[in-house]
C-alpha cells in the first residue's frame, strides 16, 4: 500500500454477561491502562473514543449495551501487528476473551484509509459486513490474509 495510506481496524464483541456483570470487571478494569500503551505504541495514530474514555459507551448495535467496538487507525499493518500481539498486556487480555466474550465470526477486520481519514463507526461495521459476505481481499482484510497475500 502507498505511503499516502494508514491501515484501520474495528474488533466487536459480545459480553456473554451483561457488561456491568461482575466476571467483566477485570476486562473494564484494564481498558484505561492498554489503550494507555496503544496511544503510546510506534504506529499509533487514532482510536475510537467514547464519553468514558474507550469506546464501550458507544452503542453501535442499537438497543444493546452489552455489544462493544473498537476501531484504531495506524502507520501500517506491522505496527499493528506489533500492539496486538507482542505488547504483553494487550496480549493477556486477548487470551481472555472468551472468559468475557462469545464468539463472533468476523470480529475483526482491516483496511486501508487514507492518510488523515478517521473512520466512522458505520464505516468499521460496514467492512466487517463485507469481509463476511466476500472473504478477505484487497479492500478489506485480516492479519492472516494480508500475510498471505
Amino acid at each position: 500500500m502507498s505511503s499516502g495510506c494508514h491501515v484501520a481496524q474495528i474488533n466487536v464483541a459480545r459480553f456473554r454477561l451483561p457488561k456491568d456483570h461482575p466476571t467483566n470487571v477485570p476486562f473494564m478494569a484494564a481498558l484505561d491502562h492498554v489503550n494507555a500503551m496503544a496511544d503510546a505504541s510506534d504506529g499509533f495514530i487514532w482510536r475510537l473514543v467514547g464519553d468514558g474514555g474507550n469506546a464501550t459507551d458507544i452503542l453501535a448495535e442499537p438497543g444493546n449495551p452489552d455489544f462493544i467496538i473498537n476501531m484504531s487507525v495506524w502507520r501500517d499493518v506491522a505496527s499493528l501487528e506489533a500492539f496486538a500481539y507482542r505488547q504483553p498486556d494487550h496480549r493477556k487480555v486477548l487470551s481472555q476473551r472468551a472468559d468475557w466474550f462469545d464468539a463472533m465470526e468476523p470480529a475483526f477486520a482491516l483496511w486501508w484509509v487514507p492518510a488523515g481519514h478517521v473512520p466512522s463507526v458505520e464505516e468499521g461495521l460496514a467492512m466487517l459486513v463485507r469481509l463476511k459476505a466476500d472473504g478477505p481481499g484487497t479492500e478489506v482484510f485480516t492479519f492472516r490474509s494480508y500475510k498471505a497475500g
